[in-house]
């Protein structure tokens, strides 16, 4: 005679495969959630299981996941961005292991540009890099997901699924984003880049997950500008939020309402 097995599993079902088939599909991907966190219990050695080798590779400080509560943003001071300093450009390209002589093609996350008032003449140097907008426009016309806005507001690029169609280029106001033509060596662990895709700023979310600045501000202040705050548009007690609520700032492209991340003083 056939026996069940009804020795209950890490999920709780005697049999998960007939829990899995009995789900409806959109209960599935939370039922492969709890069977993942059975599998992480599994010994890999006498004392040792896969959930503490994962929590032991996880770095000190690191957020368990983008708060929904936060708003990451920044506060540029045009008056304090001095037109032949290009430290923040910089610090970019040395924390994101970026060409520091780009070409015409290669990435620049961030880049310093010229604006120039017509009726007035008068001529600011500000750093210009991916907006980080509440209503991004790249991430309406990617066809596969790529292209995505975290909870805490940080627009980023899934290397993984982006077919490199450029398209979030075309819809971006801002010329933020570029397309990896060659080769990549000798990358930063902590920042995956890929031939055939498509990358723009990150605000540092690699080092902002882990409770740092992003290296443009910090190299900013290492200059003696500091010029970018960042910082929490949510927490009416941050810096960033004080600034913003007692000083005249803008948005680039305030038309378009896409309530941009990054903001500016001084324009």
């Amino acid at each position: 005679m056939k026996t069940e097995n009804t020795t209950p599993c890490a999920c709780g079902k005697s049999r998960c495969d007939d829990a899995a088939q009995a789900a409806p599909k959109n209960d599935r991907r939370g039922f492969l959630g709890v069977a993942a966190a059975g599998l992480a219990g599994i010994l890999l050695a006498p004392g040792v299981r896969l959930i503490e080798v994962a929590q032991a590779a996880t770095p000190a400080g690191a957020s368990a996941g983008a708060n929904p509560k936060v708003r990451w943003g920044m506060l540029i001071d045009t008056s304090k961005c001095t037109p032949g300093c290009n430290a923040c450009v910089t610090g970019c390209q040395t924390e994101n292991g970026l060409p520091t002589n780009p070409g015409p093609t290669d990435t620049q996350y961030i880049r310093k540009i010229e604006i120039k008032e017509i009726k007035t003449g008068k001529t600011q140097s500000l750093p210009m890099m991916c907006q980080h907008c509440a209503e991004p426009p790249c991430v309406d016309v990617c066809p596969t997901g790529a292209s995505f806005k975290r909870a805490d507001g940080i627009v980023l690029v899934d290397k993984h699924i982006c077919i490199g169609c450029r398209y979030c280029m075309m819809a971006c106001p801002y010329k933020a984003r570029s397309f990896v033509h060659e080769p990549l060596h000798n990358q930063k662990p902590d920042v995956p880049r890929g031939l055939g895709t498509v990358e723009s700023c990150t605000m540092c979310v690699h080092k902002v997950d882990k409770g740092e600045n992003p290296a443009c501000m910090t190299a900013c202040a290492a200059a003696g500008y500091n010029a970018i705050v960042f910082g929490d548009l949510n927490d009416p007690n941050s810096e960033i939020s004080r600034r913003v609520a007692q000083y005249q700032t803008r948005q680039l492209r305030e038309d378009l309402n896409l309530n941009t991340g990054v903001r500016y003083q001084g324009l």
